[in-house]
């Protein structure tokens, strides 16, 4: 074989290689770009778009998201309603409550508070057994009156039976002495019968003079407020003057007390 011969009949092979060498350089470059941009431009279009508007993809992105944004207000409403609701059953509560504490505590009925060196309220009342004993007809001699809050009580039977035993040593020293409740004339009968009592009891059941003396007022027990008598003790002397006033009496030795100083007063 010939030069010449041998170089014709390599060409085609080299032809073949070279050709064959370009559609696989072809094939392999058409692969790679067409999966990158499949794979990349979608998410960059998406995020990118929705700013310019101009390609249908974004169109349709922002028709997705028009119902999340349609969707938001009426949840922002119904906080919006729930919070007034709230607002309003809290001063409906508040308002109940300090009406009822005030009923509670009522408002104090008495007239005057009797002050040392005052002139005594003038009275004339029902005395127990029938007649009536007034300040004017008892006029220039010391009197003590003790106020007690009702006849038949452990402590008030009490109150009554140390003055009682001490009647002679007050009628002595010139001294007048007069037990004043709330009670009937009958209850004041049936407590002088009892207890064979002998100081005058008088009954005032309409308060004018209790409250006169200051003596009718706001009491507590087991926490729940009432008027009635605070139990107290009243010196008056000879010129008609409130000498001495013993409030909030505890029973025990007061009537001895008593007698001492009003022996004791000029």
């Amino acid at each position: 074989m010939s030069k010449q011969t041998r170089n014709n009949s390599s060409t085609p092979a080299t032809v073949k290689k070279t050709a064959i060498g370009k559609s696989r350089a072809a094939k392999s470059p058409a692969k790679k770009p067409a999966a990158k941009p499949a794979a990349i431009t979608p998410a960059k279009t998406t995020t990118a778009t929705p700013a310019g508007g101009s390609s249908r993809k974004p169109a349709a992105e922002s028709s997705r998201r028009a119902p999340s944004a349609t969707i938001k207000p009426p949840r922002a409403k119904a906080a919006a309603t729930k919070a007034p609701a709230r607002a309003v059953a809290k001063p409906t509560t508040k308002p109940m409550t300090k009406p009822a504490a005030a009923a509670e505590s009522p408002a104090p009925r008495g007239k005057s508070i009797l002050a040392e060196g005052d002139q005594a309220p003038g009275f004339e009342l029902r005395r127990d057994g029938g007649g009536t004993v007034s300040l004017q007809s008892l006029a220039g001699r010391k009197l003590v009156i003790f106020f007690y809050p009702r006849a038949s009580t452990p402590g008030c039977t009490k109150e009554a039976i140390d003055f009682t035993r001490l009647a002679q040593d007050f009628a002595a020293a010139g001294i007048g002495v007069l037990g004043l409740s709330a009670d009937s004339q009958k209850a004041q009968d049936s407590f002088r019968d009892k207890y064979q009592l002998t100081t005058p009891l008088l009954s005032d059941e309409t308060h004018q003079v209790l409250e006169a003396y200051g003596v009718w007022g706001e009491k507590s027990m087991y926490g729940k407020v009432f008027y009635g008598i605070v139990r107290t003790t009243v010196l008056i002397g000879a010129d008609g003057r409130v000498a001495k006033i013993w409030r909030n009496v505890k029973v025990d030795g007061h009537a001895d007390e008593v007698l001492a100083v009003a022996i004791a007063l000029e």
